[in-house]
């Protein structure tokens, strides 16, 4: 199933909504906009296997070109539209993208984006094209709109960053498949745990670059539904679509609970969320008093997911399960969890390990680095995988997080990984040594700090802090960036080097019994 299926079976109907100035794209538009895409990547020399990417803020047309990619067999790489040129064009070249669809609207950083990706060869944008690029108005207008012959099923390959500075492309095989034989794996999932199906109107508040949204929206239109596309999350607006567009289903971070609970009383109730119907959510996991004030509020329709874009594993809880084991993040649907220590060696119920997932066989590798990937496996059980995450599960199977084994900090519900910061900050010639921490932040989870212990000789007072923020700025995304800077005489380091960071990050959190161990 696919928007071609749905061409045929109700063209009119909006596949996907802008939630604030309801321009429409129907499933005819989808489907010849996607084809003559894909009809250019093939006269291009595409063919499946081959990778595609797209740089774009959240956009009708990213529909047009992810759909483009998954009906020809190709990977398609989402890049966050937040990420500076450097950072862009990394995951540009590393993915060996033949194709780049940008838009104008992010002309400050595609411009330079070339310089990057020699090996690219059509770079299109969406808007008035810049320099080196071509209208993707007039490019895709030159060829028809008929499916290709063969429309085998592409895929998505997305990057996560790693703990060690540079992002990661997570690499799934091709299912095989052709696009129209299933709903893929999202849904499948769709269907079978919320519901899904063709009178689905989904609220999509969150950026298309990442995992979760691009692939619930897309599995969305494969099964016949609406999107409702919000071009950046705002509380009132949220809410304000789901009343003006019936919203049945919709996802969301803990984040966003947090700065809807914080409305006035006489805006949160302002509003008919009576469609509203399955409330998801996931990225991190959500205080248990703000989930339960958002079940006071909605009532029992919010359902919980874990899982990562490696799609290795994949855990699930309904309203009711959560309520009866607050804290968890569900049991397994995909996978079997095994919770081990840092030797591999499996550990009993309601005691925290390093959460592995075990398939029949290993899921992903990591592009173009072997040894990433084979650190993600388990020690002796290659189809044993895990993500970082620390957990336990009890006796009725269900799973809890209680730590991230490395300190990536997941701030409004995107994960910042601290060495890459760590990386930029330590250039500075007035940095001797640097840590950066996730520590408590009342609306969005965790917030970026670094602690910095000064070169010899520098002062460490207000003034450095603001110039080390600033010069952080410049190499590194905003959103990443650290949001404050306290000093410290000598970092905690091991005598092999290795920095002790628990014992940095605990003072923000109110622990008092850190030691090295």
């Amino acid at each position: 199933m696919y928007p071609g299926k749905w061409a045929e079976e109700f063209p009119d109907k909006p596949a996907v909504i802008h939630s604030v100035s309801g321009e429409t794209l129907t499933y005819r538009a989808l489907d010849d906009r996607s084809n003559q895409l894909a009809q250019l990547m093939w006269a291009q020399g595409l063919r499946p296997g081959d990778h595609v990417a797209i740089f774009m803020e959240n956009h009708l047309a990213y529909f047009e070109v992810a759909w483009a990619a998954l009906r020809s067999g190709l990977y398609l790489t989402t890049i966050n539209r937040y990420l500076t040129d450097e950072e862009a064009g990394y995951i540009l070249d590393n993915c060996e993208a033949r194709v780049l669809v940008a838009s104008s609207y992010l002309g400050e950083i595609a411009k330079t984006l070339p310089r990057y990706a020699p090996s690219c060869e059509r770079w299109l944008m969406v808007g008035e094209p810049l320099a080196g690029y071509e209208s993707y108005e007039d490019a895709i207008a030159a060829y028809p709109a008929e499916k290709l012959a063969d429309e085998p099923a592409g895929q998505f390959m997305l990057y996560s960053s790693g703990t060690t500075g540079r992002p990661k492309g997570i690499l799934r095989p091709l299912s095989g498949a052709k696009i129209h034989d299933d709903a893929g794996p999202v849904g499948a999932l769709q269907k079978l745990l919320w519901g899904f199906d063709t009178d689905s109107i989904y609220l999509s508040p969150a950026p298309l670059y990442h995992s979760a949204p691009i692939g619930f929206c897309t599995a969305t239109l494969s099964l016949g539904g609406t999107v409702v596309m919000m071009p950046r999350f705002d509380e009132i607006s949220a809410l304000s679509a789901i009343e003006q567009y019936r919203v049945t289903h919709s996802q969301w971070v803990p984040t966003m609970f947090t700065r809807m609970l914080k409305l006035p009383e006489e805006d949160r109730s302002g509003f008919d969320l009576s469609s509203h119907r399955v409330a998801i959510h996931a990225a991190a996991p959500c205080p248990a008093g703000i989930k339960q004030q958002m079940f006071d509020w909605w009532g029992p329709i919010i359902y919980e997911y874990y899982g990562g874009t490696e799609l290795n594993g994949f855990t699930h809880t309904t309203p009711q399960e959560w309520l009866a084991h607050p804290g968890t993040v569900g049991r397994a649907i995909i996978g079997t969890i095994h919770i081990c220590d840092e030797d591999g060696k499996e550990l009993p119920n309601g005691t925290p390990g390093i959460v592995y997932f075990e398939l029949p066989v290993m899921p992903f590798e990591y592009l173009k680095d072997p040894q990433k990937t084979k650190d993600a496996q388990h020690p002796e059980h290659a189809n044993w995988t895990a993500l970082g995450d620390v957990g336990y599960v009890d006796d009725e199977g269900f799973l809890y997080l209680t730590d991230r084994a490395t300190f990536m900090i997941i701030s409004g519900g995107v994960n910042i990984y601290p060495q890459e910061i760590e990386d930029a900050m330590i250039l500075h010639p007035k940095v001797a040594d640097v840590a950066v921490v996730g520590v408590p932040h009342e609306e969005m989870g965790e917030e970026v700090k670094a602690v910095v212990q000064v070169a010899d000789g520098v002062r460490a007072d207000d003034a450095l802090a603001e110039e080390l923020l600033a010069y952080t700025r410049e190499h590194i995304a905003h959103y990443k960036c650290p949001r404050s800077v306290d000093f410290m005489d000598e970092l905690p380091r091991l005598p092999t080097g290795k920095l002790y960071k628990r014992l940095i990050k605990d003072r923000y959190w109110g622990k008092t019994d850190s030691r090295i161990v």
